[in-house]
């Protein structure tokens, strides 16, 4: 039986997971001659590795989260107006790192600032910004530090030069990168979710068309995108896990938790097999072009990961063999953009890992030792209340 109905811990240990992987797969893109299965599938070829699971799972947690956070709110008797400003607020941070992060991708040699000082400076100012300041700073402070990190942001927006020095270029949004396009996401569940304060039906359908958006891009029946939908493939991964983590307090608040292990695991197998059925008239398997088959593959993995923690953690309370990793998943953006300030500072006194440590099993021995380095970071910055909070 689950011990605490009202909270569900498994979701925290599986975002801690999840956001050790990330770390590690983003590090392992830098070495070389790795096993083909951990790192990412290439270009247009049909298929899925180990690595193209990290960041549809960090969708579908991040779903599973939403409607805990929204429904505090909602019964705390909270405004419409005021939980969607703190939507807007929430998704237009992760919408501005992400592209400014996108941006550093093409950061011009010929720039003012070196990239390893721009991007230093760029991740120190989202700290700023978004840092949870503790309640006993003062006010003035609290804004002062605010204003400076806004202040540093604007000025590293109008020094950013991108392109090459024949054909210079500013900020642009080529794409909006990891966090922009959680941010894409959860303004489009969060703004369902409260529309319809959560009814588990209304979300639902809101997963169908997402989902049918998607299958009918890909199978060339539309030619057109909506919008921040876009092709529905980041709000449909993010709105099975609002479906699942209804479904799932629905079943743990009415002490059915025999439909959670029945229920969960058909529904899993059920999107992963409809994945593999569509495959051949929709793209294929792809996390580059974000098709159909890779989205109902991932959200039937999380499905079933989902299923399998809240058994490990929530029912046999093995919450303590994951405790050194769980600053991940209680400060996980601040987790995320540690790596930042990491490499910034490596390319700034020009540190390159020897060779043993860049290729092969060396390499990812490296990588695992980079994921704990960075948590054990997180854990003490949030253990001085240095945590950021969108």
């Amino acid at each position: 039986m689950i011990k605490n109905p009202s909270r569900l811990h498994s979701i925290d240990v599986l975002r801690a997971v999840n956001m050790f992987f990330m770390i590690f797969v983003n590090d392992l893109s830098g070495v070389r001659n790795v096993p083909e299965w951990i790192d990412h599938v290439k270009g247009n070829v049909d298929g899925m590795h180990f690595a193209d699971t990290i960041f549809p799972l960090f969708l579908f947690i991040a779903g599973l989260s939403l409607p805990l956070a929204l429904s505090k709110r909602l019964g705390k008797g909270e405004s419409f107006s005021s939980i969607a400003i703190y939507i807007l607020l929430r998704s237009f941070a992760l919408i501005v790192m992400g592209f400014f992060h996108v941006n550093m991708e093409d950061y011009s040699k010929g720039a003012l600032l070196p990239l390893g000082i721009w991007e230093f400076l760029l991740t120190l100012s989202f700290f700023l910004i978004w840092l949870d300041y503790p309640e006993t700073w003062s006010s003035a402070k609290r804004y002062i530090l605010m204003g400076t990190g806004i202040v540093l942001l604007a000025v590293l927006a109008f020094l950013y030069k991108g392109g090459t020095p024949a054909e210079p270029k500013g900020l642009t949004p080529e794409w909006w990168g990891i966090l922009g396009i959680i941010g894409w996401a959860y303004l489009v569940c969060a703004g369902v979710f409260l529309i319809f304060k959560g009814n588990f039906i209304a979300m639902c359908t809101a997963l169908a068309i997402f989902l049918a958006i998607n299958i009918c891009s890909h199978g060339h029946l539309i030619h057109w995108h909506l919008l921040v939908v876009q092709d529905g493939d980041s709000c449909s991964l993010m709105m099975f896990g609002v479906v699942f983590s209804l479904l799932c307090y629905k079943f743990v608040t009415k002490g059915k938790y025999s439909r959670i292990w029945v229920v969960f695991t058909l529904t899993g197998l059920a999107a992963i097999a409809l994945g593999f059925l569509l495959r051949p008239y929709t793209e294929g398997i792809s996390k580059v072009h974000s098709t159909p088959a890779w989205v109902l593959i991932c959200s039937g993995i999380g499905i079933i990961l989902f299923e399998f923690f809240i058994w490990l953690i929530d029912v046999k309370g093995k919450a303590n063999w994951f405790k050194i990793i769980k600053p991940a998943g209680t400060s996980t953006l601040t987790c995320y953009l540690i790596p930042y300030f990491m490499v910034a500072i490596f390319a700034i006194v020009d540190f390159n890992f020897p060779d043993f440590l860049s290729e092969g099993t060396g390499g990812i021995i490296r990588s695992f030792a980079i994921c704990f380095i960075v948590i054990f970071i997180t854990g003490f910055l949030e253990k001085k209340r240095l945590r950021l909070k969108v």
